[in-house]
C-alpha cells in the first residue's frame, strides 16, 4: 500500500514538475512578446518621429513658398501697373506655378499631419494596452507561484495525511490492535485467578470450620468415653441449670 502511494506520490510530483517547467514556458513566451511589442511601439514610435520631421520641413517649405507668392503677387501687381508685359508674364507664369506647388504641398502636410497624428493616438494606445498587460503578467505570474505553493502544499498535508491513515490502519494500527489484545486477554486471565482465588479461600475458611466444628465435636466424645466429664458439666451441658431461689437474709440477734 506504501509502494502505492509512494508511486501516486511520484507522479504528482513529475506532473507538477512538469507543469512548472510549462508556467516557466508560458511566462517566457508571454515576456517575450511583452518585449516584442515594446520592441514594435518603440520602431512605430520612431518612424512617427520621422513622419513628424517630414512635416515639419514641408511646413518650413510652405511658409517659404507663402512668402514667394505674396513677393511674386506684389511684383505682378507693379508689372500691371507700369504695363510691363514682358516682367508681367514672367511672374504671372512663377506665380502660377509656386501657388501650385504651395496647393500640393498644402494638401500634403495635411494629409501627414492627420496620418501622424493617428499614429500617435495608436502608439499611445498600444503602449497603455501594453503597460496593462505588462501589470496583468506580473500578478498573474504572482498568482501562478502563490497556486504552485498551496498546490505543493496542499501535496504534503494529503502526503501527511494519508500517510498517518496508513499507519493507524497499516502495521501501527494492527499492532495495536494487537496490543489491545494482549491487555484484554492479560486483565481477563487476572480477573479470572483473582476471582478463583476467592473461591478457593471461601472454600478453604468452610472446610476449615467444618473441621474446627467436627474436631470439637470429637473431643466431646473422646473425653465421654474417657469418664473425664463431670456430671454438673453433664447435666449442665444436657439442661440448662435452674434459676437459684434468692436466700432470706438472716436477721442479726440484737
Amino acid at each position: 500500500m506504501f509502494r502505492a502511494f509512494k508511486r501516486i506520490f511520484i507522479w504528482f510530483g513529475l506532473m507538477a514538475e512538469k507543469a512548472t517547467e510549462t508556467d516557466a514556458i508560458n511566462e517566457a513566451v508571454v515576456e517575450r512578446g511583452i518585449r516584442d511589442a515594446k520592441a514594435k511601439a518603440d520602431k512605430a514610435h520612431y518612424a512617427n518621429g520621422q513622419l513628424a520631421g517630414q512635416v515639419a520641413m514641408l511646413k518650413d517649405q510652405i511658409k517659404r513658398q507663402t512668402r514667394q507668392r505674396d513677393e511674386l503677387q506684389g511684383m505682378l501687381q507693379a508689372a500691371a501697373a507700369a504695363n510691363d508685359e514682358a516682367n508681367g508674364a514672367h511672374y504671372a507664369e512663377e506665380l502660377a506655378t509656386v501657388e501650385q506647388d504651395l496647393k500640393d504641398n498644402q494638401n500634403q502636410c495635411d494629409g501627414l499631419e492627420q496620418l501622424y497624428q493617428q499614429n500617435t493616438e495608436i502608439i499611445a494606445q498600444s503602449l497603455r494596452e501594453i503597460q496593462k498587460f505588462q501589470r496583468e503578467f506580473e500578478a498573474t505570474k504572482a498568482r501562478v507561484a502563490i497556486g504552485r505553493s498551496l498546490e505543493n502544499l496542499a501535496g504534503m498535508m494529503k502526503g501527511s495525511i494519508t500517510e498517518l491513515q496508513g499507519m493507524m490502519g497499516g502495521e501501527m494500527g494492527q499492532s495495536m490492535q494487537q496490543l489491545r489484545q494482549s491487555a484484554a486477554s492479560g486483565e481477563g486471565q487476572m480477573r479470572a485467578t483473582l476471582d478463583l482465588a476467592k473461591e478457593m479461600g471461601s472454600g478453604i475458611a468452610r472446610q476449615q470450620e467444618m473441621r474446627k466444628a467436627r474436631g470439637a465435636m470429637l473431643f466431646q466424645e473422646y473425653k465421654k468415653k474417657m469418664g473425664m466429664v463431670q456430671p454438673e458439666a453433664a447435666a449442665t451441658t444436657s439442661a440448662p441449670a435452674a434459676p437459684a431461689k434468692p436466700e432470706r437474709q438472716k436477721i442479726a440477734e440484737s
